[in-house]
């Protein structure tokens, strides 16, 4: 699910190339994508664009008299432009927007769809849209430590949890743990001032970097890499592979369709984290350590 980092570098590049811009033609390929009847999506043609604004993981694009047409991308959803004259995202299309500047077009892959498509009126009914969770950048650390510890969760649910935080997700969420040097499965209301003065300045660090790092990726053209795996990411997707401060495999939580990825040296003291399926599969010969891990990979 594309976050803050991937969010930003969107807004960026929309700003550049529809403010100011009139909306010509708003098409909905997929009606399912368009939650929201009223006002009707066709209100929006013939109207300039007025400002866009990130709302947690929701993109969110202004029109003359006060409309909002909220997008939010969810796991699969990306989008995608089109120069006038150029070729248009058409596989999984699920609506396309025809500016003076060029074509915007929402795509999801697979067959699940996630992505949503709202037509809002006014600020208030914008406001009504936002989960309310902190922004991480520029919030005082003591408002940080309360969102945090509001109610006893681990870490990671904490982080990704957008009444709470707004724009992380799983991606950036192991990053910052790994960097804050922090288990996933920690409780919030057991870590104390240092770690939560550690994990603040971590969760800052990885999401400005990221930014950083896709914002140049882009460098002024439209972002079409957006991506939750990336191979300058120190664990996320990274099961298996050494970790890239002290050379230790990489291991992993899988729950649902998530997954969370860490290091057993450099967060949980050499502990491993059990993995739901497999322990209960492996039962007593469940490693519980690296060490333990690593010795019995040594005898096969």
């Amino acid at each position: 699910m594309p976050e803050l980092p991937d969010i930003t570098v969107y807004v960026e590049a929309l700003e550049a190339r529809i403010l100011g811009r009139v909306l010509q033609a708003a098409r909905i390929q997929n009606l399912f994508v368009l939650r929201t009847a009223v006002p009707p999506i066709g209100a929006l043609e013939g109207r300039r664009a007025t400002g866009l604004r990130r709302i947690g993981k929701r993109i969110a694009l202004g029109f003359e008299g006060e409309l909002w047409l909220v997008i939010h991308l969810m796991i699969a959803g990306r989008l995608h432009w089109a120069d006038p004259g150029g070729k248009a995202a058409a596989q999984s299309a699920l609506a396309h927007f025809e500016f003076e500047s060029g074509r915007l077009t929402l795509t999801e892959a697979g067959s699940k769809r996630r992505a949503s498509i709202h037509l809002l009126e006014g600020e208030a009914a914008l406001r009504a849209a936002d989960p309310g969770g902190l922004e991480v950048m520029d919030c005082p650390p003591e408002r940080f430590g309360e969102a945090l510890t509001r109610e006893n969760h681990t870490v990671k649910r904490a982080l990704t949890d957008p009444r709470l935080f707004s724009g992380i997700g799983n991606a950036y969420s192991d990053e910052i743990l790994h960097a804050a040097r922090l288990s996933p499965v920690a409780m919030t209301r057991r870590l104390g001032p240092a770690e939560l003065a550690r994990l603040l300045d971590a969760t800052r660090r990885v999401l400005a970097l990221w930014t950083q790092r896709l914002r140049a990726e882009a460098a002024g053209t439209f972002p079409e890499k957006v991506t939750a795996f990336r191979p300058e990411m120190a664990v996320h997707g990274r099961y298996g592979q050494p970790c890239p401060v002290c050379g230790t495999a990489v291991q992993r939580i899988r729950y649902a369709e998530n997954e969370v990825n860490y290091c057993p040296r450099c967060q949980t003291g050499g502990k491993l984290l059990a993995d739901r399926s497999l322990s209960r599969l492996l039962h007593t010969d469940w490693p519980k350590t690296i060490d333990e891990l690593e010795r019995n990979a040594a005898r096969s």
